[in-house]
């Protein structure tokens, strides 16, 4: 099912010998692709490579990390609809046609399954996995144009099982269904027409376009407790308008039944060599893949030298922990061992060459009369910061630290400055790092506490990057929002943002002249 190359081993199942429901124009006759929108319930059986099968996962796991870092936020449904919306066009697009339309579909269905086996380790997985998913899907759904919508539901309509209430029944609970959802329906054409609706034309359209769906009460418990429907004899009649809240949660009952079963099957993969390593990566070490590094283009750090480093110019750019240590290597010429890594690898992996790194850390612990002698620099601290860049060693050529990893490590002891500032530094001494970096707005800055209270660290330095930045987000329309999990993610989208905004004002001057 994964390898390009197939091979036949002893006890394990060989897919070829399975019938698979085919691929491109077969797909949609059965009915797998015929929809933009899936309900995921039929598991895919088509073989693809490996390669696929991890670059899939990654690409739907920026999505699902942004959306869980909106809702971490406290961002609207909407909100979080247009933060995604880039993001799906560049990882995980769903055109209604074209020539990649079974190509996207099928992307969408494999990294949905490749994910399941990822979160379905444990509960706390089980309902992360859930709650983002269910928001993509209603993401998705609100994409859709309403003849699309409509088909939805008539392809899934034996598995909804919905009852709609004849114009019999209509008319005669019209004044009940009108005084118990006549609010919401309001709201909601409000929102979608943006104009004031009258009592009389709120009427006409419940009386004539408005359809009833009848359900057991404990179907829609949420609904219920919110008093949007109207409830009697242990049934709700729920209008048409709300009736993405049922699939969602039809979508949840069935994904949670679905990761239990998935669960189930996880240990018989413990006898495949190929998967449980992906697997394992996909889980403790995606954050790590989420920027990408100058080093794939020279062109982009030439700027990034021994000098420049320490400029307000490129250090503006740093997230608060490389600021953190770098500040304090400058103030006492010397870093420890975990805090010498951390930074190390911080600079390497936003360009910073292995020649230009011995000239940085060279003179960094031997300026202002420290008492280390170049000798003494080359004997005990050059052959590690080569060892960092692979060429001393093993030649493992190492990444910079992700905040998991920062995270994962000691909290510092005195005299180390390694780790997560928002978690390892006092209220006070972050408040004054936060002034430092142009944040002096008391409601901004308690946000930034709640989410450090809440241990919720990513999040927070998240919400910094976006008060730091948010007149050039705002100028630009297309900048990409991303949860920052990454020193080095953090680094690359400050620089970027400051690029575009140079781009937009040389294009606005030659345009005036």
């Amino acid at each position: 099912m994964f390898r390009s190359t197939k091979r036949r081993t002893a006890g394990r199942r060989n897919f070829e010998e399975i019938a698979s429901y085919g691929s491109g124009a077969s797909n949609v006759k059965s009915g797998l692709y015929s929809q933009r929108l899936s309900f995921y319930d039929i598991p895919p059986l088509e073989e693809i490579t490996l390669e696929e099968f991890e670059m899939w996962a990654i690409d739907r796991l920026k999505i699902l990390i942004e959306i869980e870092s909106g809702t971490a936020r406290g961002k609207s449904a909407r909100e979080i609809e247009s933060s995604i919306k880039p993001m799906l066009m560049k990882y995980l697009p769903l055109n209604s046609s074209g020539n990649d339309m079974l190509n996207e579909r099928r992307k969408d269905h494999y990294s949905h399954y490749i994910l399941r086996l990822v979160f379905c380790r444990n509960e706390e997985l089980r309902k992360k996995f859930i709650k983002n998913e269910t928001l993509l899907f209603k993401a998705r759904y609100n994409a859709l144009q309403p003849k699309e919508q409509h088909e939805f539901i008539n392809h899934y309509h034996d598995k909804l099982n919905w009852k709609y209430i004849d114009k019999d029944e209509k008319n005669a609970l019209f004044d009940d269904l009108y005084a118990a959802t006549g609010t919401v329906i309001r709201t909601m054409l409000m929102v979608d027409g943006g104009e004031t609706i009258s009592n009389d034309q709120l009427k006409q359209h419940i009386r004539v376009k408005e359809n009833f769906i009848k359900l057991p009460f404990e179907k829609v418990p949420a609904l219920v407790a919110g008093r949007q429907l109207y409830l009697s004899k242990g049934d709700v009649y729920v209008p048409s308008t709300l009736q993405l809240n049922l699939l969602a949660v039809e979508f949840q009952e069935s994904l949670n039944k679905q990761l239990m079963r998935t669960f189930q099957a996880i240990p018989r993969l413990e006898e495949d060599d190929r998967l449980l390593p992906l697997l394992n990566h996909l889980a403790n070490n995606f954050s790590s893949l989420q920027f990408d590094s100058y080093e794939a283009d020279s062109t982009q750090a030439s700027d990034i030298h021994a000098g420049s480093i320490t400029t307000t110019a490129i250090t503006k750019h740093y997230p608060l922990c490389a600021t953190h240590l770098q500040r304090n290597m400058s103030h006492n010429s010397h870093l420890k061992y975990t805090g010498r890594q951390q930074l190390g690898l911080f600079l390497k992996g936003i360009g910073l060459s292995v020649d230009e790194a011995l000239k940085f850390w060279a003179y960094q612990f031997t300026k202002n009369g420290s008492g280390m002698t170049m000798e003494k620099f080359n004997k005990e601290y050059k052959y590690n910061i080569r060892h960092s860049y692979g060429l001393e060693g093993g030649r493992t050529n190492y990444k910079p630290w992700d905040c998991a990893t920062i995270l994962s490590k000691p909290k510092p002891g005195k005299g180390e400055y390694h780790g997560c500032p928002y978690r390892d530094l006092s209220a006070d001494s972050l408040v004054s790092n936060l002034n430092e970096m142009g944040i002096s707005d008391q409601s901004e800055i308690n946000t930034v506490l709640e989410d450090v209270n809440r241990r919720e660290y990513t999040v927070a330095c998240t919400r910094v990057f976006e008060l730091t930045h948010k007149e050039q987000m705002a100028n630009q329309k297309n900048a990409e929002g991303l949860h920052i999990s990454h020193p080095n993610l953090y680094f690359d989208r400050s620089r970027q943002l400051e690029r575009g905004e140079n781009k937009t004002s040389v294009a606005e001057s030659v345009a005036v002249n």
